[in-house]
């Protein structure tokens, strides 16, 4: 067996950066290593006693916070860029004004991040954790734990553009639906992290023609539960029966909660919704800008079904301007529209007076799709 190299598929870089994708969501530091040298990289979300201990000593007083550059203006930083915050002493209480509290004040000069910082926020945001991290460099001679995960910034950099592009076809099965029996479940493997991502083909769409099509980003709380805050669940159920009665379609149902923040940061904006931030407030206020999704592998997705041209159902420019950017011809938008309630006009006015959303108040009882 000597000298026996066997190729399972993946470059080396690409598993090791989803290793320390799941050690960071286990708030286990990472080594990451670049031009720059190497740092150690961990999450602010649970530092323990002992583990800041540990860091303390390797850090010999020249620890850093690496803020992005939405939660420095929310601090009142005049900035686009990501900053960092001398943490001397790696002080839990202070992290957490700093990285979290939405009365948060800044309370130290914040410096531009350099491309170290850059790749220690980069694998915050791939584990889908709060967007900041505590960074240590490390010096010639220290000596880490060999249990410490070591990976390149190059390879973070990469992962985020080959995972966001491609889809895997992995399972397919029929699945009749209520009010919509004839329906085709197709799982694929793809987007950021390698998520299961699911195309419903509603009815018999003919796919050599534009199809009917709808990008549905995850929305536990709506889809499943049935929540008032948005209109996420209305616009899953009517999408489905309008095709089935309108020659079928294809749903893409994405795992990307909470505009891909993942559902953790979705209910710390949540809480902060109900301080009275609107929902792109309350992003900032975590260190979000106004959405992290990509929506490059849903279009690899529906070409894999055979479609190249496609009336997309969606209020969102943005998923239009994505499919057309990705090489489908989109014949035609559609507005998807649910119920307008007490509990959700502040976030549908947010959606349309800042992001752009294409909604029109006085068509929402339709709760149907309709033509721009």
């Amino acid at each position: 067996m000597t000298g026996l190299v066997a190729n399972f598929g993946e470059t080396l870089d690409h598993v090791t950066v989803e290793r320390a994708i799941a050690e960071c969501r286990s708030a286990r530091p990472v080594l990451i290593s670049g031009g720059y040298g190497h740092i150690l990289v961990m999450s602010v979300e649970d530092l323990e006693q002992v583990r800041i201990d540990s860091l303390q000593r390797i850090a010999n007083g020249k620890a850093r916070l690496v803020l992005p550059a939405a939660r420095l203006r929310h601090l009142g930083v005049a900035t686009q860029r990501a900053g960092t915050v001398a943490m001397p002493v790696i002080d839990p209480s202070r992290i957490a004004n700093l990285a979290l509290k939405p009365d948060g004040k800044i309370d130290a000069m914040a410096d531009p991040a350099d491309d170290a910082d850059e790749d220690a926020l980069e694998l915050a945001r791939l584990s889908l954790i709060l967007p900041a991290a505590l960074v240590i460099p490390v010096a010639v001679g220290i000596c880490l734990d060999e249990t410490v995960l070591r990976v390149e910034g190059s390879a973070l950099r990469r992962f985020r553009h080959i995972s966001a592009t491609r889809a895997k076809l992995i399972s397919r099965a029929a699945v009749p639906l209520e009010g919509a029996e004839k329906s085709e479940f197709v799982v694929f493997r793809g987007g950021e992290g390698m998520r299961d991502q699911v195309a419903i083909i509603v009815g018999s769409p003919d796919m050599s023609k534009p199809v009917s099509v709808r990008l549905h980003s995850a929305c536990l709380t709506g889809d499943l539960f049935g929540s008032l805050k948005c209109d996420c669940g209305d616009q899953l159920r009517a999408t489905v029966r309008w095709m089935s009665e309108n020659e079928g379609g294809v749903l893409l149902y994405l795992d990307q909660e909470g505009r891909g923040n993942g559902i953790a940061n979705k209910m710390r904006a949540y809480r902060l919704q109900a301080q009275g931030y609107d929902t792109y407030d309350a992003d900032e206020v975590l260190g979000f800008d106004l959405d992290q999704r990509r929506f490059e592998f849903a279009a690899d997705m529906l070409k894999q079904l055979g479609i190249t041209q496609v009336r997309i159902l969606t209020n969102n420019p943005l998923k239009i301007e994505a499919l057309r950017g990705s090489g489908l011809e989109v014949v035609s938008d559609e507005r998807v529209l649910g119920r307008l309630t007490k509990e959700n006009t502040g976030y549908l006015a947010a959606k349309r007076d800042r992001a752009g959303h294409l909604i029109d108040y006085d068509s929402f009882a339709t709760c149907a799709p309709r033509e721009d």
